[in-house]
């Protein structure tokens, strides 16, 4: 486990305060190791939940049993577009595959709807990149943060592996 003190491996080409606490493309500690998951590519999570789409708060919630275990926030932009804010897995229920299934799933609801998504959640931006099978549903006209993230340099880590949280 890294200190919440040492940097992050990811930086944005794009820095923006809705998207990066600190304003400077730095993402947070807790931004970063949901990106890990991503990258991991589980094929499934660890234990099956369910994803309930709230329209009045803008949230898909990941739930299990009765407890909610992550959540993807959201806002409506027209008819055909949400714009994805914020991806988040509590700490407790991460390195199980569900950040990479929440998105799944949520882009599966996105394309059922017939709808595109404008990303600004640098988590469901590294998803995309990772599965391009899903690239077509970001709106040409608004995309959202169009560039990945750029690894930082981290003292005494030899790869991207060598530095799990």
């Amino acid at each position: 486990m890294t200190s919440s003190a040492e940097p992050t491996r990811y930086a944005s080409e794009h820095p923006d305060e809705a998207v990066h606490p600190d304003g400077k493309g730095t993402l947070s500690q807790d931004q970063a190791v949901v990106i890990d998951e991503v990258l991991d590519d589980p094929h499934a999570p660890a234990f099956d939940f369910t994803v309930v789409k709230d329209e009045e708060k803008g949230i898909y919630d990941a739930v299990a049993g009765d407890r909610e275990i992550g959540g993807l926030t959201y806002n409506v932009a027209g008819d055909d577009r949400l714009v994805l804010l914020a991806a988040l897995v509590y700490p407790e229920f991460r390195k199980k595959g569900i950040a990479t299934e929440l998105i799944r799933r949520v882009l599966d609801d996105v394309r059922a709807q017939g709808k595109t998504v404008t990303i600004l959640c640098p988590i469901v931006r590294t998803f995309i990149e990772h599965y391009p099978e899903y690239a077509d549903l970001i709106d040409p006209e608004h995309p959202g943060v169009t560039k990945g993230f750029t690894p930082v340099p981290n003292p005494g880590v030899s790869s991207p592996k060598g530095a799990r949280r």
